[in-house]
């Protein structure tokens, strides 16, 4: 695979001197005596004990009994153990830390929902709410290594419970608020979670959602399930289970709380998180997490590639169940920074509903999915224009490839072509990014300015040497703070998945390109690679040339099995709302026009057997494009895990597709 069009262009941002000098990352380096960024990487590559001590230096964490060693390996590095001695809960750093040094009044999070209630809670606020919900579960008898599922909107109580289940000592099990009972139950199952934090309903464009229906459904089936804590959002009627239900507002109104109120100490590495992946590649994996883990290294992150600071606001576009809701929470709390969270559709009730929040909120750092702005594209720049976005001071993606036009949309409109549009990318396993930008290194559209500090990125061919200038592996040489500690009860898949293929590397599961700049792309999942008659193609490079068809939205692409090429490529459309108005024989015709698009752009060997216009692609609640049910709908095969999609419904289209498909090569 080579770099696609979108990949070819020059920098178009480049920072001001005064934005490198009043960086987080610069003053990291000056403290460090550290004269180019390309020194610090190396070091805190070369050196990792050196940085994640840094690092933990800056983040000044709460440490009730200092480590003695900051990396342990002992066990080989798939199970490298950090902080080794230490003893500390991470929420005294996240939140009880700023009330004892004077910033109780200081805004921990902004809030505002669907129907437009809205309001602010300080840090002292925030540690009272956690504190009575921590003393409630304690009176429940929630302990130390219970998992508690989280099955909540982006409401207050959200981040309220979040904090409080870490303070007991019990571990997170963060759930998606559009999933349905099934996928609630596995989750709840696998993980044996003793007790579930719901809300009896939540509005989605203003349509009433059930969830306590959904949650009741789902434990009827988890044995070991002996508490839900019931948010009255809606005031809808619910189903109760006398001695399981619990409404949130008695729990934090026993008069015995206060003395139950205090954070539970625990060992570094002690499990703080469980969180599934969404299952784009196959079923879910629980990915386990520690105190000293995880939250670091989304600060960390935070401040070296978004440069957030404490008198920062920052919205992502997320919910709890995608790993950038957790990271969302800890990362801001533990840089004394301001989160914003909204709980709701992002286009409704009108389209601009996204850069309202900005505005009223004073957001400075937003974070957005391609996904998000390849629709918001549709409308126009006026319903950003209406709105005055001069708080934003950076931008971030993540979730899917970009392709060049959605890209430079975002920089040009939404920021005016003077904020840092930085894409990031890593995973759930990873705790945040492998791959950057920050605002020292000058941009390219779609791309990542390099690797995040302390990761060891490279890119390998398939005998595991470094390649530049073509696609290759993603892996990542030396561990570092974050990575996940396994898989939950599942040490084997673990290893099989991320240090099989080469050994003592962890490998993504991505592919990369370094460019002659050493500037950094992701063309799409290795999992994923197009075999056609032994050329290797990425589906995202197909894509890009078919969403640079002034008609189209997005495209989605997968290999199918072909008797004479081993595999051939077949390619999913959504068009623009006046393309979509078009005749179907005006369809049809451009349907055509697509196939013979890529076939000019990479060679007739590689023209799609098909290129078929659909409503919408099956995706996640995230916005990653599923190509895996793409790839199975379309031939008749089980679909796996659907459980994350947010639009289901999207399949039939393409389940009738595959049909009439099977039944022409059957003719």
């Amino acid at each position: 695979m080579a770099i696609s069009g979108d990949a070819a262009g020059g920098f178009v941002w480049r920072p001001t001197q005064e934005q490198i000098n009043d960086s987080v990352l610069a003053d990291f380096m000056r403290r460090h005596s550290l004269a180019t960024f390309d020194e610090l990487l190396r070091r805190s590559t070369q050196d990792i004990e050196w940085f994640w001590n840094a690092v933990l230096d800056d983040l000044k964490l709460d440490f009730r009994v200092p480590y003695t060693r900051i990396l342990d390996t002992s066990r080989g590095d798939p199970w490298a153990r950090w902080c080794v001695g230490g003893r500390l809960n991470i929420v005294d750093s996240c939140i009880h830390k700023w009330v004892k040094n004077g910033r109780g009044s200081h805004p921990a999070l902004r809030w505002e929902s669907e129907a437009g209630q809205r309001g602010v809670m300080s840090y002292g606020q925030l540690q009272a709410e956690v504190n009575r919900m921590a003393a409630g579960l304690r009176c429940l008898g929630i302990r130390k290594g219970d998992v508690v599922g989280i099955f909540l909107p982006m409401i207050p109580e959200i981040v309220v419970g979040f904090f409080a289940i870490a303070q007991v000592g019990a571990i997170l099990l963060p759930l998606f608020s559009g999933y349905g009972d099934e996928a609630v139950r596995s989750r709840l199952r696998a993980a044996g979670a003793k007790a579930l934090l719901t809300a009896d309903g939540f509005r989605r464009r203003g349509r009433l959602v059930s969830m306590k229906q959904i949650a009741d459904r789902a434990v009827a089936e988890v044995p070991t399930l002996e508490h839900m804590i019931v948010v009255r959002k809606e005031g809808n009627e619910t189903g109760w289970t006398a001695g399981r239900d619990h409404w949130w507002h008695d729990l934090m109104q026993d008069e015995a709380l206060p003395a139950q109120a205090g954070s539970e100490i625990v060992d570094s590495e002690d499990f703080v998180m469980l969180i599934y992946t969404s299952g784009t590649t196959g079923e879910p994996k629980g990915a386990v997490h520690t105190h000293c883990g995880f939250p670091v290294k989304a600060a960390q992150d935070m401040a070296h590639c978004f440069d957030v600071k404490p008198e920062d606001t920052v919205y992502w576009i997320t919910d709890m169940g995608w790993m950038m809701g957790p990271w969302l929470l800890f990362g801001t709390t533990l840089l004394g920074a301001t989160m914003m969270i909204y709980d709701g559709a992002p286009d409704y009730p009108g389209v601009d509903r996204v850069w309202d929040l900005v505005e009223r909120h004073k957001v400075s750092v937003l974070g957005v999915s391609p996904s998000f702005i390849r629709a918001a594209m549709q409308h126009g720049e006026e319903p950003v224009r209406r709105h005055d976005l001069s708080s934003l001071r950076v931008l971030g993606s993540t979730g899917e490839p970009w392709n060049g036009e959605p890209w430079n949309w975002l920089f040009r409109t939404v920021g005016g072509a003077r904020l840092p549009a930085i894409n990031y990318s890593g995973g759930t396993e990873t705790s945040g990014g492998i791959l950057g930008g920050n605002v020292l290194l000058p941009m390219k559209p779609t791309a990542f300015s390099a690797a995040v500090p302390g990761m060891a990125a490279d890119v390998v061919d398939e005998e595991g040497n470094p390649v530049r200038g073509q696609a290759g592996e993603l892996v990542i040489r030396r561990p570092w703070i974050g990575m996940t500690r396994g898989f939950w009860n599942d040490p084997e898949r673990y290893l099989e998945t991320y240090w099989s293929r080469f050994p003592g590397i962890w490998r993504h599961g991505d592919w990369a390109v370094i460019d002659a700049d050493d500037r950094w792309y992701i063309p799409g999942r290795s999992d994923d690679t197009i075999k056609v008659a032994g050329k290797r193609l990425g589906p995202a490079e197909v894509e890009s040339i078919l969403a640079g068809h002034a008609a189209v939205m997005e495209a989605g692409c997968v290999g199918v099995p072909d008797e004479a090429k081993g595999q051939a490529v077949v390619c999913f459309c959504v068009l623009g709302p006046e393309a979509r108005a078009g005749s179907d024989h005006q369809k049809l015709a451009l349907e055509d026009e697509l196939r013979w698009r890529v076939a000019q752009s990479l060679g007739k060997a590689l023209k799609p057997r098909e290129v078929k216009i659909v409503d919408a692609l099956p995706r996640t609640r995230n916005g990653k494009v599923m190509r895996r049910i793409l790839r199975a709908v379309y031939l008749g095969e089980p679909t796996g895990d659907i459980s994350s999609l947010e639009n289901p419904e999207s399949i039939d289209a393409i389940r009738v597709i595959g049909r009439a498909a099977g039944r022409t090569s059957r003719a």
